[in-house]
């Protein structure tokens, strides 16, 4: 008799499950942090023009401080993303692609850990 087929993997262990969420709890960790130390850099730039005389650096300024704002919201979008992940641990569906149905590259979800699409699926909608 020959083997049978080996059957495709439809989700990730509740033990991958786990080792997941640790990587992803650390990440939001990291960007609560960096969150954190933008704030603070923004409120001290708020806080030196108000007792700044206007001059030659209000663009330059306004320029920094719409970056520090930019970098903020980013890294607020990052940590939904993550905290979405963290949900989908919960339901037992982290790492299933939302376009395929099969499962993430375990090497794709370590690198980005909200990943929702395959690198294959990904790359299929940048084409359309």
């Amino acid at each position: 008799m020959g083997k049978a087929p080996k059957q495709e993997k439809t989700r990730y262990s509740d033990k991958e499950l786990e080792e997941f969420r640790v990587l992803i709890e650390e990440r939001i960790a990291q960007a609560q942090e960096q969150l954190e130390y933008l704030q603070n850099q923004l409120r001290e730039r708020m806080e030196s023009e108000e007792s700044k005389v206007r001059s030659l650096d209000d663009a330059a300024d306004t320029s920094e401080m719409t970056f520090l704002i930019s970098r903020m919201r980013s890294q607020k979008k990052l940590i939904t993303h993550l905290e979405n992940a963290l949900l989908r641990i919960d339901n037992k569906v982290y790492g299933i692609c939302r376009e395929t149905g099969k499962l993430i590259s375990k090497e794709r979800l370590k690198a980005v850990p909200h990943a929702t699409l395959s690198i294959l699926a990904k790359q299929n909608k940048k084409k359309r």
